[in-house]
């Protein structure tokens, strides 16, 4: 009975370490590509990377959340606080799969969900511009999480759920292009449904109810639905959205509040063309009715 009671178990945390395994993309050789900081920059400003990390990229933000309390990294390139030890296939592993150069599970407060997206020639030219940037010297410290949520290795199950690498919105082959380029910057780099999309009990979103609007990530009100229904973006024409994007004033002259001022400032950054496409997309979605609770 105990051999066998043993034999189970061995069983079970042999599957269990197999199947939430850190899992590194099958990447090609990236000392070939030559990276253009020119748009590197661009995707730095279409991601918000110092809404979140700082202006300096230091980091040190506590996130706090069902789960507990996160600390955003520095990732300047600073190379004992930041990433600036990092190699290319450090990045992009962290970026694509969620897989830190230690080979840990990095937990999904860290949006790979969305960056998995990216092309690699584009996170290759996002490190060459982060490199550019100088290096800020701040210890930031671990993630303060209450049980089950502090095993990290369980977040290889998690990705088997929730990390997928194919566009939300399914579009054919001949789409026109400004509506593909608005996808790509609105479901990778923006990783707009990041906070615009509510989740489930474990932290997935609910792509049922995409960029419909969620619980706000700040701990009080909520975070408006974006999809062209009256209760989100519908009473909005394409000029409006195009002008709050370039100048954070709505359609009432009402300024951007709370978080999405510093990610506006940042879309305002972006080429005319680039806004144009995200809201083509935006107005491409189904149409969702904000969610009452």
């Amino acid at each position: 009975m105990w051999r066998n009671l043993l034999a189970v178990v061995v069983f079970v945390a042999v599957m269990f370490a197999w199947l939430t395994r850190p899992v590194t993309s099958d990447l090609p050789d990236l000392d070939r590509l030559q990276a253009d900081v020119v748009n590197g920059e661009l995707l730095f400003y279409a991601g918000s990377c110092a809404a979140c990390h700082e202006t300096d990229l230091s980091g040190g933000l506590e996130l706090e959340s069902p789960f507990g309390v996160f600390r955003v990294p520095n990732i300047s390139s600073d190379p004992d606080s930041g990433i600036g030890d990092w190699s290319r296939r450090d990045f992009l592993n962290a970026m694509l799969r969620g897989v830190s150069p230690e080979g840990q599970h990095y937990y999904p407060s860290f949006p790979y969900t969305s960056y998995a997206h990216m092309t690699v020639q584009d996170l290759v030219d996002l490190k060459g511009y982060l490199d550019t940037l100088p290096p800020v010297v701040n210890t930031v410290g671990e993630h303060d999480l209450g049980f089950p949520w502090n095993i990290r290795r369980g977040i290889g199950l998690w990705k088997k759920r929730y990390l997928d690498e194919l566009p939300h919105l399914q579009l054919p082959e001949d789409t026109d292009p400004k509506l593909l380029r608005g996808r790509y910057l609105v479901e990778g780099p923006g990783h707009c449904t990041e906070c615009h999309t509510p989740r489930d009990r474990f932290g997935g979103l609910e792509t049922g109810r995409w960029l419909a609007g969620a619980p706000s990530l700040e701990g009080e009100g909520k975070v408006p639905n974006i999809t062209p229904s009256p209760g989100g973006l519908g009473d909005w024409s394409t000029v409006d959205i195009i002008y709050y994007l370039e100048t954070g004033f709505d359609p009432d002259f009402d300024t951007v509040g709370g978080s999405m001022v510093k990610v506006q400032e940042n879309l305002a950054r972006l080429t005319a063309s680039d806004r144009e496409a995200i809201v083509s997309y935006l107005q491409a979605l189904k149409p969702l009715p904000s969610r009452a609770d």
